[in-house]
């Protein structure tokens, strides 16, 4: 008898003819086990490392997506080191606050989402496509998040069709908001945000806007204790990713280090950091 050639390698017909160009979809449908908001969680208090505070800034050129590297535990310092900030594809990144563990397998799930969605179609999603894909796998983790194991994301990345760098913020619920400018996530978000609001200017270079984000996020590590400040003792620095017409792009640790001991040493001399004008 014939071997049907569908069957080889032991997979079924179904998961080598997709139907639908959603992955998640594709899951629900074979595997909904393997979703991350249809886990089932154990009875009583559950205790998970939370990543903090994600800041970004658009510039004429492009968008500046970048994180701390604390993530807490009540109030312990779980990890001193954690990454925060990811692509999502060779456009767009994706900057995440709340529960570490989960945030970081959704990450992973869209960027499989926005692979599947390539392969299946033949084209990529316009980056408004993307940030909805993003707002559906938030709304599906609802259930944990009333749970307490909340997704809190930054969305960034270069609209090929405006020819700008844009951010989208969301809540639990998966709403969705486009930013304007500046934007800022976690629980040091409010002094980041507050940084911001008075060092932005819509004229910024690209180093201008590398420079921002990271005093933003120095203001922030300066007034919440779950973000964590420039390491020098154990070279630990904020993860920050330039995202422009040319693609994705992190900075080295070399670049990042030299940023981070620029901001420092000028704290030195003026420890609130710069001031805006009055007028």
């Amino acid at each position: 008898m014939e071997a049907n050639p569908r069957s080889i390698g032991r997979l079924p017909a179904a998961f080598l003819t997709p139907g639908s160009s959603s992955f998640m979809d594709f899951l629900a449908d074979h595997s909904p086990g393997l979703l991350p908001g249809n886990r089932k969680l154990p009875e009583g208090i559950v205790e998970a490392p939370h990543g903090t505070t994600i800041v970004a800034a658009t510039f004429p050129g492009g968008v500046v997506l970048a994180g701390d590297r604390r993530a807490t535990m009540g109030n312990m310092i779980a990890q001193r080191d954690i990454e925060k900030v990811f692509p999502a594809d060779e456009y767009s990144a994706v900057g995440i606050a709340g529960t570490a563990g989960l945030a970081v397998e959704m990450v992973k799930l869209f960027q499989l989402e926005l692979e599947h969605f390539e392969k299946v179609e033949g084209a990529t999603l316009s980056l408004e496509g993307k940030a909805n894909r993003l707002s559906t796998m938030i709304r599906s983790n609802l259930g944990m998040a009333m749970q307490g194991l909340a997704v809190v994301p930054l969305f960034a990345g270069w609209d090929e069709g405006k020819e700008k760098g844009r951010i989208f913020s969301y809540d639990v619920t998966g709403g969705r908001s486009e930013e304007h400018g500046y934007a800022a996530t976690g629980s040091g978000s409010i002094f980041a945000r507050g940084a911001m609001k008075k060092l932005y200017r819509e004229d910024l270079t690209e180093q201008q806007a590398t420079t921002l984000v990271v005093q933003a996020l120095y203001d922030a590590a300066d007034d919440d204790s779950a973000t964590g400040g420039p390491d020098m003792a154990r070279r630990i620095f904020p993860i920050v990713t330039v995202i422009t017409d040319e693609g994705f792009r992190r900075l080295s640790e070399a670049e990042s280090s030299e940023l981070a001991r620029s901001v420092t040493e000028r704290r030195l001399e003026q420890p609130d950091g710069p001031r805006a004008a009055l007028l």
